[in-house]
C-alpha cells in the first residue's frame, strides 16, 4: 500500500490485534467460540459435527473463516455497531442469508445486529466484520459521501467472476500472511495496512444502489416463520399440530410450508423436528440431574425407542452417551 493510500484510510482504532482458531465437535462450542457475538446454532442434518473457527481482530474489523461439515443454523446477534461482508469459498447445496438464496458467486452484505444463516453440509465461509465509525469514516474520505443506505440492509448480491475471484484472493491472502507471518500481529503499522487493504477491496465492489424491492417479500417470509416457531417452541411438551398452528398465525398450511421452504430450505415439520432434537441435545449438557426421559418428555419426545433413534440419527450418538459425555467434561 503506498502513503497516499495510508493516509486516506487513517482512522482511531484499537492498537491490539488478537487472532483465535477452534476445532470442535460441539456445535455449541462453536456458537460460543464466536467471541463477542451472541449466537446460536442447531443443526439441520445427522452425523457428528466438526466445525473450524479463525477469526483475526484487527484495528476495528474482524477477519472470519469458518468451516462447518453439516447443515446448520447459525441465528442471533453479532454487534450492532458493525457491518459484515461475506462470501462462501464452499459450499454442497443451498445456503440461505437472511432468506435469500446463496450460491458460490454471491456475497452477504449488511449490517449485524442480527444474522439468520442456513448453511448446507461441508460449507466453507469467509469474509469481514467491520466497525459502523470505521466504516462510515473511510469511505466519506474515499468517497466525499456517506455508505450506502441499503448497507443499512442485510442483502445477498451477485458479483462477476473477475470480482468474486478478486474478493477471495484478498481474504485469502491476509490469512496466508497471517499463517506465514504471524509476528506481523504485533506490528501496528501493518496491521493497519493489511485491515485496510481488505476493506479496500471490499469498498471498491460494492455498488452505489441496490434493487431492494424483492427483500419486502422475503422479509414477509420470514416473520410467518419466525411467528410459527415462536408459537411451537412455547411448550415444547406438547407440540402442535401443523394445522393448529396454521390456524393460529392466520395462514393456510400451503403458505406456512412454502415461507419454511424459502426462508430455512426445509418444511415446517422438519425444522420444528431438529428444533426439539437440538433442545434435548442441550438440556442433556446442562448440570440438573435430569434423566434422558424426563428430558426427552418435556420436549415431545414421548416413545423413548423411536426418540432415541432419531437422536442418534441427527447427532451421531444415543441421548446417554450425550448426558455421560457432558457429565465427564464437567468434572
Amino acid at each position: 500500500m503506498n502513503s497516499q493510500t495510508a493516509s486516506v484510510l487513517s482512522a482511531p482504532a484499537p492498537t491490539v490485534a488478537t487472532r483465535w482458531t477452534l476445532s470442535t465437535h460441539d456445535i455449541d462450542a462453536y456458537a460460543s467460540g464466536q467471541n463477542g457475538w451472541h449466537l446460536a446454532c442447531d443443526m439441520l442434518s445427522g452425523g457428528s459435527f466438526a466445525g473450524f473457527l479463525d477469526h483475526v481482530q484487527l484495528p476495528g474489523l474482524r477477519l472470519v473463516r469458518e468451516t462447518t461439515n453439516r447443515a446448520l443454523r447459525q441465528h442471533g446477534e453479532m454487534n450492532p455497531d458493525c457491518c459484515g461482508f461475506a462470501l462462501t469459498c464452499r459450499q454442497d447445496g443451498e445456503a440461505r442469508f437472511s432468506g435469500q438464496r446463496l450460491d458460490t458467486g454471491s456475497v452477504m452484505v449488511g449490517r449485524c445486529d442480527e444474522l439468520d444463516l442456513c448453511s448446507p453440509p461441508g460449507f466453507e465461509l469467509t469474509g469481514i466484520v467491520v466497525d459502523n465509525a470505521l466504516l462510515q469514516s473511510l469511505t466519506e474520505r474515499l468517497n466525499d459521501r456517506e455508505p450506502p443506505a441499503w448497507l443499512e440492509r442485510r442483502v445477498v448480491l451477485h458479483f462477476d467472476d473477475t470480482t468474486m475471484q478478486s474478493l477471495r484472493g484478498t481474504l485469502r491472502g491476509a490469512f496466508t500472511a497471517l499463517d506465514a507471518l504471524p509476528g506481523l500481529l504485533d506490528d501496528p503499522i501493518a496491521t493497519e495496512q493489511l485491515r485496510d487493504d481488505v476493506l479496500l477491496a471490499w469498498l471498491n465492489a460494492l455498488p452505489e444502489d441496490v434493487d431492494l424491492r424483492e427483500l419486502r417479500s422475503t422479509e414477509a417470509h420470514r416473520r410467518v416463520v419466525r411467528r410459527a416457531c415462536e408459537l411451537m417452541m412455547s411448550r415444547p411438551d406438547e407440540p402442535l399440530s401443523m394445522l393448529q398452528v396454521c390456524s393460529r398465525i392466520g395462514a393456510s398450511q400451503r403458505k406456512l410450508n412454502y415461507c419454511f421452504q424459502e426462508t430455512l430450505g426445509l418444511s415446517p415439520a422438519r425444522y420444528l423436528r431438529a428444533l426439539r432434537l437440538n433442545g434435548v441435545r442441550r438440556a442433556l449438557k446442562q448440570p440438573e440431574s435430569r434423566s434422558v426421559q424426563d428430558i426427552a418428555a418435556h420436549w415431545g419426545f414421548w416413545h423413548l425407542s423411536q426418540f432415541a433413534t432419531d437422536y442418534r440419527r441427527q447427532f451421531g450418538e444415543l441421548p446417554s452417551q450425550t448426558l455421560r459425555g457432558a457429565a465427564l467434561t464437567r468434572h
